[in-house]
């Protein structure tokens, strides 16, 4: 059951991830992910089906426009790939459960807000309030469900917890901490808590660790200075995917829970 889940998951993950590539491009530019229909940057010309089918088409067409011959970026096989992985993982990891779903579209909303805010250093609003639209019923009817609603009181806190903290680091540097780093701190800090209150402490800790770490080895190698701003959103969604994959383990192996 665990295997057909993931395998299920992971093909969803694929088409989901293909619709991302969509929303990564067309969010920033504040144009509809809806209409019209995926074009080719270069020429404008509509892809047809058979040149939209996730990964494969990119690797038949060899990574070029079948019109124009411009080069299509890796970032759409990597985007699609990489969400198909996150997905089937995390199916395992919350198993056959309501809040499954909920969990999906978080993922998908963090491998989206992790593309544009690597390119543009910005977190949409627009990704970050309809998933906080779509997930949030989900979270409180798997809670129904279940009849157990300590998992919706944790979410809240941690959502709070969160928001507050990156919050206070906002006010006292605005600079260094941007304000939808602070909404997406909320988010996260939601869907943590919904797994317990220790793990959105440290998800949070994690995303600081790495960010610190790979800041450093960006200024040895030269890639950046300090004054260079790097932006935090990745790195708060690899410390929320780390926590969601193996924050149990992690905990129990420090005796934290």
């Amino acid at each position: 059951m665990t295997a057909f889940l993931a395998i299920t998951c992971a093909v969803l993950g694929l088409v989901v991830g293909s619709f991302l590539n969509v929303v990564i491009a067309r969010v920033p530019k504040k144009e509809s992910v809806v209409k019209p229909r995926s074009r080719c940057p270069g020429c404008s010309t509509p892809i047809a089906p058979r040149d939209n089918v996730p990964v494969v088409s990119w690797l038949l067409l060899r990574a070029r426009c079948r019109s124009c011959g411009e080069a299509i970026s890796i970032r759409y096989p990597l985007v699609e790939m990489g969400t198909a992985a996150l997905f089937a993982a995390t199916a395992v990891r919350v198993g056959a459960h309501p809040e499954l779903a909920a969990f999906l579209v978080f993922v998908a909303a963090l491998v989206a807000i992790t593309a544009i805010d690597l390119e543009l250093f910005i977190v949409p609003n627009r990704i970050i309030y309809p998933t906080l639209f779509v997930s949030v019923p989900i979270l409180l009817l798997s809670a129904a469900v279940d009849g157990d609603w300590k998992p919706a009181r944790e979410a809240a806190i941690g959502g709070l917890l969160a928001f507050g903290l990156f919050l206070v680091i906002h006010l006292i540097s605005p600079r260094g901490m941007g304000f939808g780093d602070v909404r997406l701190s909320g988010v996260i800090g939601m869907f943590l808590g919904w797994l317990g209150v220790p793990e959105v402490l440290l998800g949070l800790f994690l995303a600081f660790l790495l960010a610190s770490v790979v800041g450093v080895g960006l200024i040895a190698v030269k890639l950046r200075t300090r004054k260079d701003h790097v932006p935090f959103g990745p790195f708060l969604a690899a410390g929320a995917m780390l926590v969601i994959l193996a924050g149990g383990p992690l905990l129990r192996a420090y005796g934290l829970t």
